[in-house]
This record gives C-alpha cells, sequence and structure tokens, in this order.
C-alpha cells in the first residue's frame, strides 16, 4: 500500500484517522497506530510481518536490558550484528557473492530473496536507538507497544524521515490534536500527493523513454534530457513521500524532521548534503562520521572520514557497483571540498563565483544520479558516454523520439519542476483569508492530483527499492 494509492486515500486513511478520534485514551490511540502500521506493511510485505516483530521484540529487549548490566557493549554489539546480518542476507548477499567470485574465480552463489520493504529504514532506527540507550542519550523504552509503535509507524515505516527514539517518546507522551495539526497536515500531505502524481511520474515517463536501455540514437541532447528528467524526478519523487510522510505525522499528533530543503539551489555538495535526505545525513553524521573521528583530526583524516561515509551510503542505497561509484563520486567531490573549503568560501562571496559554484554543484549531482538509476554499470556509462561526446545532431529516430517524449503536458511539467526545485515551501498561513486561500489551493491541487490518479498508472515510489 502507498500513500498514492486508492486504497490508501480512500479507505484506510479515512477509517483509521475516523477511530483515532473517537479511541479517548492515549494509550488507545498508541495501540490503534502500531496495529495500523502492521496492516499497512502487511499490504505488500505480509511474509515479513513477523519479522518486523521479532526485529522490535529483540531491540527492546536489548534496550531494557542494556541501562542496568555489566555487558552493555555486547548487548548494543548484539543488537548491531543482527540488523547487519538482516541487511546483508536479504540486500548484499549476491553482490558479495558476485564480488568475491570475480576476485578469486570461484563460483559461490546464495539463495535469491527479495528485500523486505523499508529494511533500511528500519534496520537504521534500529541501530540509531541502540546506540543511544548505550551511550545514555535514552534511557530506552517503557513498553513494549510504544517501541513497536516507534519501528512501525506507517507514515515514516518505508522511506522515513529517519526519527530518533527519544524524540518519538517524548512526543507520544505529550500526544495531542488540534484543528491547526490537521489542517496543516491535511495541506502538507496534498503538496506531496501533487509533487508525486503531477511532477515526479510525468518526469519519471520522460527519463523511462529517454534512458531506456537500447534507446535509439542516444545522443547528447536526448542523454541530458534525460539525466535532467531524472534529477528532478527523484527529488520530487522522495521530497513528495517526506511531505505526505510529515502531513500524516501531524495528523495524528506527531512531528518530523525536515527532510529536504531545496537542494539544488547549493553552492557546493557540502550543502547540498545539508539540504538532500536531510535524516539521511544526520544519521551519518551522529553515528557513523563522528564516531570515526569527524573534523577533530586534521583536514587529511576529515577527508577520509568523508570518503568512508560516502561509500557506505552508496552501498546502503543499493548492492550493486554502480551504487559504489555513486557514493566514490560524492566522496571524492566532498574530500576536496574538504581541501578547498577556504577557495570556496572565497568564491561564494561573489555573486558570479556563487553562479558558478551552482552550476558545478548540479553538474556534479546529475552526472552522480546516471549512476544512481541505471540498473548496471555498463548501463551507466553508456548514458555518460552520449553525455559528453557532445554529439548534438538530432537524427530522424531521435527527433522523433524527442516530439514523443515532449509533448505538451511533460513538456509543462519538465519546465515547471525545474522552477518549483528552486523555490521554497509555502509558509504556513497567518491570517483567515490567507487560510482559506491554502484551503481552496489544497482543494484543487487535491484535485488535480485525483485526475492524474485516475487517468494513469501505477507508480511506486523510488526509495521503496531502498
Amino acid at each position: 500500500m502507498v500513500f498514492s494509492s486508492p486504497v490508501y486515500l480512500f479507505c484506510f486513511f479515512p477509517c483509521l484517522f475516523l477511530l483515532s478520534r473517537i479511541l479517548p485514551s492515549r494509550r488507545g490511540k498508541e495501540a490503534l497506530l502500531a496495529a495500523a502500521g502492521l496492516v499497512f506493511y502487511a499490504f505488500g510485505e505480509l511474509r515479513y510481518v513477523p519479522l518486523l516483530l521479532f526485529t522490535a521484540l529483540l531491540h527492546y529487549a536489548l534496550g531494557r536490558r542494556m541501562p542496568r548490566s555489566g555487558h552493555k557493549k555486547a548487548l548494543c554489539a548484539l543488537g548491531v550484528l543482527f540488523d547487519l546480518f538482516l541487511l546483508g542476507r536479504f540486500k548484499y548477499a549476491a553482490f558479495l557473492c558476485g564480488a568475491v567470485n570475480a576476485l578469486l574465480g570461484t563460483s559461490l552463489s546464495v539463495v535469491s530473496r527479495s528485500q523486505p520493504a523499508g529494511l533500511s529504514f528500519f534496520t537504521f532506527l534500529a541501530i540509531s536507538y541502540l546506540a543511544d540507550v548505550y551511550r545514555g542519550d535514552d534511557p530506552g523504552a517503557e513498553d513494549f507497544l510504544s517501541f513497536l509503535l516507534y519501528l512501525s509507524f506507517f507514515p515514516r515505516l518505508l522511506s522515513g524521515p529517519l526519527v530518533r527514539h527519544r524524540d518519538h517518546a517524548a512526543q507520544l507522551a505529550q500526544l495531542r490534536f488540534t484543528r491547526e495539526d490537521a489542517a496543516a497536515g491535511l495541506r502538507r500531505f496534498t503538496l506531496g500527493l501533487g509533487k508525486k502524481l503531477l511532477l515526479a511520474d510525468m518526469l519519471g515517463s520522460v527519463a523511462d523513454r529517454v534512458l531506456a536501455p537500447g534507446a535509439a540514437e542516444l545522443t547528447a541532447p536526448l542523454a541530458w534530457l534525460g539525466a535532467v528528467a531524472y534529477t528532478l524526478q527523484l527529488y520530487f519523487d522522495f521530497s513528495g513521500y517526506s511531505d505526505m510522510a510529515i502531513g500524516m505525522g501531524r495528523l495524528f499528533g506527531f512531528r518530523f524532521p525536515e527532510n529536504f530543503d531545496r537542494p539544488y539551489v547549493s553552492a557546493s555538495l557540502t550543502e547540498f548534503w545539508r539540504r538532500w535526505h536531510m535524516t539521511l545525513s544526520g544519521w551519518f553524521r551522529d553515528y557513523v562520521y563522528i564516531p570515526l573521528g569527524g573534523n577533530r583530526r586534521g583536514r587529511g583524516r576529515t577527508a577520509l572520514h568523508k570518503l568512508c561515509v560516502f561509500l557506505l551510503t552508496g552501498l546502503w542505497h543499493g548492492a550493486g557497483w554502480n551504487f559504489v561509484l555513486w557514493g566514490l563520486w560524492h566522496g571524492l567531490f566532498m574530500m576536496a571540498e574538504s581541501g578547498g573549503r577556504d577557495f570556496l568560501e572565497r568564491l561564494r562571496r561573489t555573486r558570479p563565483g556563487r553562479a558558478a559554484l551552482h552550476i558545478y554543484t548540479l553538474l556534479v549531482v546529475t552526472v552522480g544520479f546516471v549512476l544512481f538509476r541505471a540498473a548496471t554499470l555498463s548501463e551507466a556509462l553508456g548514458i555518460l558516454g552520449a553525455m559528453f561526446r557532445f554529439d548534438f545532431t538530432l537524427r530522424p529516430a531521435a527527433a522523433l523520439l524527442l516530439r514523443q517524449v515532449l509533448d505538451g503536458a511533460h513538456a509543462a511539467a519538465l519546465a515547471a519542476g525545474a522552477v518549483l526545485a528552486l523555490c521554497p515551501r509555502p509558509p504556513e498561513p497567518e491570517t483567515a483569508r490567507q487560510e482559506l486561500l491554502f484551503d481552496l489551493g489544497t482543494l484543487l491541487l487535491f484535485l488535480l492530483a485525483l485526475l492524474a490518479l485516475a487517468g494513469g498508472s501505477f507508480t511506486p515510489f523510488i526509495y521503496f527499492q531502498f
């Protein structure tokens, strides 16, 4: 089940919202939302519901035991090793076997298993919980029900945002519902729904047609069009999901952290990663980068720590050499920016310098996302080769494909996406008139999204595969 499906919009969410308003006690709402998370997960991953429950039970037990134990480090390590085992078994086993076979000439193989949806997200939540309890930053969950809700809360179960347990517990203890929260939550959810159905899916159809394996005569104009369309699609798809998750959370009394802050206005890759998938960047900062030593051991070690973090970031997104290279691509530029920080600061102080840095950042990000999107490394290299051959001739087949993918609706989506990616999110209304205008705009956007939903085919969120 996804937020943009009719089952969710017209059945699951309305029924759950009404039930949550009827139940008088906080404990009753907590049980309802925990059960809803399991039902939500079971719609697409029924066979993995026991795994999710066992993960919650194991980490709850370890979190309860750890503060009173003389073996805190061993208990924390046990839980983290379990999480890494899950990731390795379901996500990386085939990739690692292939790498070993290529390196040693062996013929190892593993039984292929589908990856549980949201695995990378709920295992990272579990790891952060154990680390915080071990360090004394979190006293641990008071009971299993509250921890199960933390791990399985349906708005952020499949693709985040990543939330720390202590923040979740603090909000749960003061759970409340107001008319203002409901209005703001519905507006935010509808904004995300519009991003997904009106922009991301339209841009995705352009990228898919242009960058499809074996696309006829992929010259530079088509290759760049496909790369830019995918760069915009990925942003609107994932930020749209985050908007919907944040809106859903607010409707049920929770405030999730922001996940995106106009990343495409960035004037360096360092700034880009402060604005893109902010909760994942924060997770790697707090649980990998700082424990490695952060920036406390000189510029050389700082650069190396950043390279390690981005190599892991690439692997987190997927088990493939294209993801390894994507992580290294970003890591190497982050290393270079660490070494040239003073030079970048001087450039940033001038308007031409900041414009040049903006262009540089967009170029690095767009090229990197070609690696991110491609199913294989050879496919990515083929697209990049077409982009940088600078063959701008439009042969008949390429011209026909260009006319097909850039009809009025798709061209409008591409132009709107390019403009809106640079615009800030609308602020909350402050007056009654502003609120009325926002509500009318929200209703119109919702109707347009429903028309797109009725006329289009189902397209899952991109980040569900990670």
